[in-house]
């Protein structure tokens, strides 16, 4: 490939960026698309305009001014601690990617275009290999000015990563004693509770807390189950007792009824329709059938409250009985990031669901070799001319050589990796994860292992040597392959990243299927109401491993092929105005995880470095340079040893929550005479069902297992009608700071 097939690919991609970024400052003006790019204001029932001028049908940059104003204070409002620490994450890289670029255009390209002794031809004809260390005759004595641009680029990545997770783990902290009253401080989640054939779930926790926790334990909540199937049965039970009662009772049951949900505490109307499908048969029947079906319903599994957060966090880091897999306690989701699907799925089945899930993704790795092997091929247009003979007179043709060779293929893979993000979704729901965002994390590492494997290694080493596996072989004989495969490669990664770069960006922010859907809704279903569409939380499980996958290209490639780095530079900055403008506008945050994917960042940049460095010692290896070979090895060792140092340091604060901390928020509330108020309000946070449908609700207090009249229940829920979660915290109450 050469220079012009590289700018024939940029400009079709800066073509298309301008058209939708262009058309997105006009759509974003238009009060019908006001659900598709300002969902958090629609969220938030902020009035919109809807004066028609001409300003309206005008593109402007005003949303790249608000987006590059916006303070670390308003993204920590707005999206809360996962969005700053992804835009942190940008910032990284666009510091770091500065330095290289600035290092490599100086110290390695010079040394790369004049490594041998040719003739050059002009810039637009030169072939990009030219500007590689594959340049750079063996033997040379200027490997040293890549060397030290790797030392520098190290040195930078590290002193960076250090104190950014220094920094995110202060917000972390300041997160956690800082924030209102959270009642998954309060709670734990009890799996493999034990069967017994005299007394239900709920009787069972109870005895067994009340026993051996007898200081601490507060009440608790049984899981009931709640899938589709569940609800499929309880209606077609409920359907065959009204024909089976008669035209009388139908009538009667029919009759809209406001009684207060026994087990969660909110109020239902019974008066609904039976097809719907969040209407089950939890808020149809009566309060002594409810107490008789209430056992057959139950889980396993059950979140237990406790008197204090520190008691919480005992119970819940130790192990219950003797018999690992009985009473199994794990720190509890906050109330709007439980995936209560999941919750109901026995604990003994867990270690399989994960071997299965690791099977079906490998699977899934191999299976995707097709499309990936395809579109690398597209690159040679000998063995595309051999597989396709009819393609041999267009392939002749300049322009085509130069669309086929610098666009196709990195768009047919990228094409290809839309289909990635759902099954890896699958794969992690199947695992049995408990919260939401723990479902992303998961999908956010899968996702990000398999574009990295797919992306980079099977892209370097296709054609023979993958389909033998003959390069891990030997892990020795590793560095020299990567020395030979990458830099030829390097022109492809630089195509990648304007292609699944800077295109991805604009159709991020165009926002295109929730446009599409506004639109069929508004014109063909003549539908006018703004309304939220279901597309609302960030999805970090794609973005993250995008942003880290561009990383890890930067760092691999930075010495090697130091063209990539000014494409790679100007979609970070392009990605960090893109992304906050989402953050502010179109996304709403549902559930907070806590900077739980700053680890997977801060690992998968190490592991950048480290991949980097083992290529640079092959290549100095090929091409006889010692003293640059030497001198890698101490950077190797020094990277290693500055990871497990993080590990140490900053790791468990994300893992656990610290008793130092949580003793001192319990005491704090206790001084300010909080703690009745949070008491009475835990039974209540963990809400199985929706608002909406709170009669499907069979949450239970371990407490309370008599049946209790509705006018016991509204006497209860007229007493605590005006209190809400969380407690409010007066304005002397000053937080407690987070330590470094």
């Amino acid at each position: 490939m050469d220079i012009a097939a590289l700018l024939t690919s940029a400009g079709i991609n800066i073509a298309v960026c301008v058209v939708l970024f262009s058309l997105y400052s006009i759509l974003r003006k238009q009060p019908s698309n006001v659900n598709v790019y300002f969902g958090k204001r629609l969220a938030s029932r902020s009035s919109k305009s809807r004066d028609l001028c001409l300003d309206r049908f005008v593109p402007s940059p005003t949303w790249v001014m608000k987006a590059w104003e916006t303070t670390q204070e308003e993204m920590l409002t707005t999206g809360g601690l996962d969005a700053v620490v992804f835009s942190r994450m940008v910032v990284f890289s666009i510091r770091v990617f500065s330095v290289a670029a600035v290092i490599c255009t100086i110290l390695v390209l010079p040394v790369n275009y004049y490594g041998r002794d040719r003739k050059h031809k002009n810039i637009p004809f030169e072939s990009l290999e030219v500007f590689t260390i594959e340049n750079v005759k063996e033997g040379s004595e200027w490997l040293w000015a890549h060397c030290l641009a790797l030392y520098i680029i190290t040195l930078t990545a590290c002193t960076l990563l250090y104190f950014e997770y220094k920094c995110i783990t202060n917000l972390r902290l300041l997160h956690i004693t800082s924030s209102q009253p959270n009642p998954s401080h309060f709670a734990i989640l009890v799996r493999g509770i034990p069967w017994s054939p005299d007394q239900s779930y709920c009787e069972t926790v109870k005895k067994f807390f009340s026993f051996y926790h007898p200081s601490t334990y507060l009440s608790h909540q049984i899981v009931y189950k709640s899938g589709s199937v569940q609800k499929l049965k309880d209606d077609a039970e409920y359907m065959c007792k009204m024909l089976s009662s008669g035209c009388g009772s139908m009538e009667q049951t029919c009759k809209p009824s406001f009684a207060q949900c026994y087990f969660c505490g909110g109020s239902t109307n019974s008066f609904k329709i039976i097809s719907n499908e969040t209407d089950s048969i939890h808020g149809r029947t009566g309060y002594s059938d409810v107490h008789l079906n209430a056992r057959k319903k139950e889980c396993a599994a059950a979140f237990v409250f406790f008197k204090s957060r520190y008691a919480a966090l005992t119970v819940a880091q130790s192990l219950q009985t003797s018999n690992p897999m009985l009473w199994v306690t794990d720190l509890a989701p906050e109330p709007q990031d439980v995936y209560w699907s999941n919750l109901c799925i026995p604990y003994k089945q867990l270690w399989i669901r994960k071997i299965t899930t690791f099977a079906a993704s490998v699977t899934f790795v191999l299976v995707f070799l097709i499309p990936v092997t395809f579109a690398q091929g597209l690159t040679q247009l000998d063995k595309l001319e051999k597989m396709f003979p009819f393609l041999t007179g267009m392939l002749q043709k300049k322009f085509v050589i130069q669309l086929v060779t610098g666009y196709l293929p990195s768009v047919i893979l990228v094409l290809f990796l839309y289909a990635v993000p759902p099954v890896v979704m699958l794969f992690s729901t199947m695992e049995g994860c408990v919260s939401r965002s723990e479902r992303k994390t998961s999908a956010c590492s899968k996702f990000l292992y398999f574009t990295i494997w797919n992306v980079f290694f099977v892209n370097v080493f296709a054609g023979s040597v993958i389909s033998q596996l003959a390069v891990f072989s030997s892990l020795t004989e590793l560095p020299a392959q990567l020395a030979k495969a990458v830099p030829a490669q390097a022109t492809y990664f630089t195509t990648y990243v304007l292609s699944s770069g800077w295109a991805s960006l604009a159709f991020e922010i165009m926002q295109l299927f929730p446009l599409f859907c506004n639109l069929f809704q508004r014109f063909i279903l003549g539908y006018n109401e703004d309304t939220i569409n279901g597309f609302l939380t960030f999805p970090y499980h794609t973005e993250v491993p995008r942003i880290l996958l561009f990383g890890f290209l930067g760092f691999t490639c930075s010495i090697l092929a130091p063209l990539i780095l000014p494409f790679l530079l100007f979609y970070f900055v392009l990605a960090y105005l893109v992304y906050r403008n989402q953050i502010l506008n179109v996304y709403i945050k549902k559930y907070d995880s806590g900077g739980q994917l700053w680890p997977i960042a801060h690992n998968t940049t190490v592991l950048s470095l480290l991949v980097a460095q083992v290529i640079a010692l092959g290549v100095f290896g090929i091409k006889q340079s010692p003293v640059a070979s030497g001198f890698t090895f101490p950077l190797l060792i020094c990277t290693v040893l500055f990871h497990q140092y993080c590990r140490q340091r900053f790791l468990p604060i994300f893992k656990n929550n610290a008793t130092q901390v949580l003793i001192d928020m319990d005491r704090r509330d206790e001084r300010c005479g909080r703690m009745e108020q949070i008491y009475e309000q835990l039974t209540s946070a963990y809400c199985q069902f929706s608002s909406s449908n709170q009669s499907e609700c069979f949450s239970s207090q371990g407490e309370r297992e008599d049946v209790r009249t509705p006018q016991d229940m509204e006497k209860a829920n007229e007493m605590t009608e005006d209190i809400s979660w969380p407690p409010v915290i007066h304005s002397f109450d000053k937080p407690v700071k987070g330590g470094k």
